[in-house]
């Protein structure tokens, strides 16, 4: 691909002037026709004459040189090199290899001998196939639905790094599924280490779990553990599209040696041969997809309409979406008795048949209570009166939920959420979401994974991470809150999450409900339930962290990574077909020979210039001060809209949008005008009456702008226009003038007749006259084929500019995108002292390549200008936390002076950041910027250093708990990276107190160990 991008580079060397062979005469000779315009130039036969022995030889030489080029050109260098080979396989999977130009592709052996891992089950098709290419030492994406057991190809790697003597790193989008992963490695692999920066076990193991920032951090610092490693395992690979976080898998990818195998993990992606064409292209070996939609347990939806009788199924087992139970659950909606409800208060219901109503109608009904957005906990409260466990079930509950609680200390288990979910995790309901507790939200884990929780009522978060099947998964809303606006779920998260349904080897199948409480059209509805998963895109964005570091690094720049994105790859995706797209027109455009070609380009650059100079004239004449005084009834009036032009009409009436100032520019004047329709003509769509054609009179509203000729002729017509007749009698009456006046009725002089003395106005006036003498001079003009010429020629100018378009989208495509932007960032940079002009990091940029995750511009500046010097460490820790707090809360920090002083600070340091990168020409907008540091948890971490118990900062906050832990621990993070910069630019007051800092906040519940380690 690297040559498949100079090739392009190099045709786009040699064609620059392949759009010269557009003939652009136009520019030329507009300016021509204004310098001899306004030299007042009359003879307009020599001008034309002149102008045509000027053009001729011109045009001839760019038509032969482009058709030379066009000859040179190879449409087969611009064709993708990476190969696609298709590998047989058994039904319910596809397996395709990408293989990289200039190697021989060799296809896969079956391995004799004992397997590195063997497994008490049968393994599916897609796992076989992965496992041999695992065996085969290649690559490989897995992509299958949740839950078809993708995980048995990576312990499967892992095994063959074990017994090879290599090290294996498997990397998970986040710390609970890093935690999650240790646990299931350990018991498999024992020599296992977990990495996640606040916590790190083992790390000489021979197999190492880490989030992907971590091992993106180890490849910008050079870590030495990458001599020893064999396969890098990415888990949940499709997490790369996600706009904040995505890039950070781009980056790894492009950083990791090329020596280096690999296994992806990933929901079903409709594109995954681009993924791994593109993972060919980075590393030079043969990347494998094996790809399956096969479920070992089929999957039934159904469709809950609110104050419905009953659900209804949409979409069988074989997938087939059943229109008519869709309308029928629609109608339901319609008719049902949606308003009615409880002594509760819920919105609808189950009317149940007095016999046999199941759990799942039970659980339905207790969940009627709702909002848009999933309210998990509210929905388990309603489930009061139900109970699911057995005593037996309950004893071991209570054994469990004890046991996890034994790390917190006694106020801790006071809290209201532990205290309040205990009750129901004993009958067997669960709740799970992002506010929970991290350590309630690992106990449900583990009570759903025993079997003792048979009702979760969860977030899309639990659809990532451990294989926790369920007999039925139920969405309680079909709507979600995405950050900026209410939206239907996408089908990408419809199937990540049902995926959930339908346990192996225990159901038969699995049911997914999907409540909906408005009237959803069957194109919505199919496009969540049936759609396509989502493919992955590339987030791909510059940061300023990802700058420097790639300016620290020797051998590679940041240029190097923009040019192997996966952005830039998917988009030059698209050269193979611009480029045809370039050569169709090309060839188009030089089959449209014109006789008199010379003579018919000037005379177009009259007609151009009389047009341009018509629509001036026409905005004068418009104007309504002008107007109005001349629109009596019957008065012949030309309309004009865009390309269309009308036949004479009368005036009928008018009618004015701003009567109090009727000579004020906006004035809107609405004129109903008697007009020749064609018949063809839709309801306040008029067109022209085509020539020959009967048509319609009709009166017609139009606005004043669109008049472009009024004559000085009124006409007598009908009171009445109703009648057919007399709007007939009067299209007789106007072709009697025409006839009378057969170079058209007679016009109100502008200038006599209408007042208008403009100066500006007058010299477009003489203008026009010149150009009207220049045009009926023309050797054209009399031509009797001059207006098939003419389309001729529109029509090769039209192919002209269509081939000018698309040969500036190819040339686009072929550029490095993002290439502006990295401009402006390395501006800011060296203006702000971070680098040198020539791209030497500066003590600043040092600081800054070690804050990620974080605003490392704003961090750095507040670092250097001594702000954090001048406060105590709750205070410092209190500012920090602008920098992690995304949740909003309704109740503002107290503001007091000794936190109010050093935010105003911070943000005039970040007003002097934006203003930086304004001048910069970097987009930014100056109070959007300054907003992003929420100051909402200042209090509450100020507080908590104080000494505060975590029920004490609860009670000063509506943010949930799990939130403010959550937040705690990336402040915790924050600290541990500045601590690190303090040290490496030798500050050492400041990284012992940012040391002392962490100390202070690490206690209690908020950094409670994890249940998995």
């Amino acid at each position: 691909m690297a040559s498949f991008a100079e090739d392009l580079f190099d045709v786009f060397e040699e064609t620059e002037d392949v759009i010269e062979v557009i003939p652009t005469p136009v520019k030329s000779k507009n300016e021509d026709l204004n310098a001899s315009l306004n030299e007042k130039e009359t003879n307009a036969e020599s001008g034309t004459k002149r102008e045509l022995e000027n053009d001729s030889d011109e045009f001839i030489s760019k038509k032969l040189r482009s058709d030379s080029i066009l000859e040179d050109l190879n449409i087969e260098e611009l064709t993708s090199r990476i190969k696609i080979h298709t590998i047989e396989t058994i039904e319910s999977c596809t397996h395709e290899v990408a293989v990289p130009p200039d190697y021989e592709y060799v296809p896969l052996e079956n391995k004799q001998g004992k397997p590195a891992k063997e497994y008490k089950f049968v393994l599916d098709p897609f796992q076989k196939e992965a496992i041999l290419c695992i065996e085969n030492n290649q690559s490989v994406l897995v992509s299958a639905h949740t839950s078809a057991g993708k995980t048995v190809v990576a312990e499967y790697a892992v095994a063959c790094s074990l017994r090879d003597k290599q090290r294996v790193i498997y990397t998970t989008p986040i710390k609970a599924l890093s935690n999650q992963k240790y646990r299931e490695f350990f018991e498999d692999f024992k020599d296992v280490g977990l990495v996640t920066g606040d916590v790190t076990i083992n790390p000489t193991a021979s197999v190492l779990i880490m989030t992907t920032e971590i091992l993106r951090n180890m490849l910008y610092r050079g870590s030495e553990v990458m001599r020893e490693v064999g396969w890098v395992i990415f888990d949940e690979i499709h997490y790369m599209r996600d706009k904040e976080r995505g890039v950070v898998w781009e980056e790894t990818l492009i950083l990791l040696p090329d020596n280096v195998h690999y296994v992806f993990l990933s929901a079903t992606i409709p594109n995954a041969r681009q993924f791994v064409e593109w993972v060919a292209h980075l590393h030079k070996q043969p990347c494998h997809v094996v790809y399956t939609d096969y479920r070992p347990t089929p999957l039934q939806h159904y469709i809950f309409p609110v104050g419905g009788d009953g659900i209804h199924l949409v979409v069988d087992e074989m997938g087939q979406f059943k229109e008519e139970n869709f309308n029928r659950a629609m109608a339901c909606l319609q008719h049902g008795d949606a308003a009615k409800g409880d002594t509760k208060g819920r919105k609808g219901g189950i009317r149940p048949s007095n016999v046999g109503q199941t759990n799942i109608f039970k659980i339905v009904k207790m969940i009627m209570e709702r909002n848009f957005a999933p309210d998990c906990e509210t929905y388990a409260m309603q489930l009061a009166k139900l109970d699911l466990n057995t005593l037996e079930e309950k004893k071991l509950v209570d054994e469990v939920f004890n046991n996890a609680m034994d790390v917190l200390n006694p106020e801790d288990r006071r809290l209201p959420q532990v205290e309040n979910v205990l009750p129901l995790l004993r009958r067997g309901i669960g709740i799970h979401h992002g506010g929970l507790l991290p350590i309630l939200k690992e106990t449900v884990e583990i009570l759903f994974g025993e079997g003792l929780i048979k009702a979760l009522f969860a977030t899309e978060t639990f659809a990532m991470g451990l294989n926790m099947p369920a007999r039925t998964v139920l969405f309680a809303a079909s709507r979600k809150f995405d950050g900026k606006d209410f939206r239907w779920i996408t089908s990408g998260e419809y199937i990540q999450m049902s995926g959930r349904a339908g346990r192996r080897g225990l159901d038969e199948k699995g049911i997914v409900i999907l409540m909906i409480d408005e009237q959803v059209s069957p194109v919505v509805g199919k496009a969540i339930v049936q759609g396509k998963p989502d493919p992955i895109n590339s987030a791909f964005h510059l940061t300023y962290n990802m700058v420097l570091n790639l300016l620290r690094v020797e051998e590679i720049n940041p240029e190097y990574m923009l040019e192997r994105s996966f952005y830039q790859f998917q988009n030059q995706a698209s050269i193979p077909n611009l480029y045809n797209k370039v050569k169709d027109l090309q060839i188009a455009y030089n089959a449209v020979t014109i006789d008199k070609y010379n003579h018919i380009s000037s005379y177009h650059d009259i007609r151009e210039q009389l047009e341009r100079l018509s629509t001036e004239f026409r905005s004068f004449l418009t104007k309504p001060e002008y107007l109005l005084p001349f629109l009596q009834p019957g008065r012949l009036v030309k309309v004009k809209n865009e390309n269309e032009m009308f036949d004479w009409g009368i005036i009928v009436n008018f009618k004015k949008k701003n009567p109090r100032n009727p000579s004020k520019e906006n004035t809107v004047i609405i004129i109903d005008i008697l007009l020749h329709i064609s018949k063809d003509s839709s309801e306040g769509c008029p067109v022209p009456c085509h020539e020959g054609e009967e048509g319609d009179m009709e009166v017609v509203p139009v606005i004043h702008t669109l008049i472009s000729q009024i004559s000085s002729l009124r006409l007598y017509y009908p009171k009445d226009l109703r009648p057919s007749d007399n709007r007939k009698s009067v299209l007789k009456t106007i072709q009697e003038v025409k006839k009378r006046f057969p170079d058209g009725p007679p016009l109100l002089n502008p200038i006599t007749d209408m007042g208008i003395k403009d100066e500006t106005f007058k010299d477009i006036v003489k203008k026009i006259e010149m150009l009207e003498e220049r045009l009926y001079a023309h050797p054209l003009h009399k031509d009797p084929d001059v207006n098939t010429l003419y389309e001729q020629f529109l029509y090769k100018e039209d192919l002209g500019n269509q081939l000018k378009q698309a040969k500036l989208e190819l040339k686009e495509a072929k550029s490095i995108l993002q290439m502006d932007e990295l401009k402006c960032r390395k501006r800011v940079l060296r203006r702000m002292a971070y680098c040198t002009a020539s791209d030497v990091i500066e003590l600043k940029g040092r600081v800054a390549c070690e804050l990620n995750g974080t605003d490392e511009l704003l961090m750095t500046e507040m670092i250097f200008n001594g702000l954090f010097n001048s406060l105590n460490i709750p205070q410092m820790v209190a500012l920090i936390s602008c920098f992690v707090c995304d949740d909003k809360s309704n109740e503002m920090p107290k503001s007091t002076e000794e936190l109010s002083g050093p935010l105003r600070q911070m943000q005039d340091l970040a007003r002097r950041i934006a203003k930086v990168s304004t001048e910069a020409n970097l987009e930014l907008d100056e109070d959007a910027y300054v907003e992003r540091f929420k100051p909402y948890l200042m209090d509450i971490v100020y507080a908590w250093c104080k000494g505060a118990t975590f029920l004490q900062i609860c009670k000063m906050t509506d943010i949930f708990e799990g939130s403010i832990i959550r937040c705690m621990r990336r402040l915790e993070e924050v600290l541990r990276q500045l601590c690190q910069a303090a040290k490496n630019i030798g500050n050492t007051d400041l990284e012992n107190k940012f040391s002392e800092a962490i100390k202070l906040i690490k206690r209690d519940i908020v950094f409670a160990a994890s249940l998995y380690l």
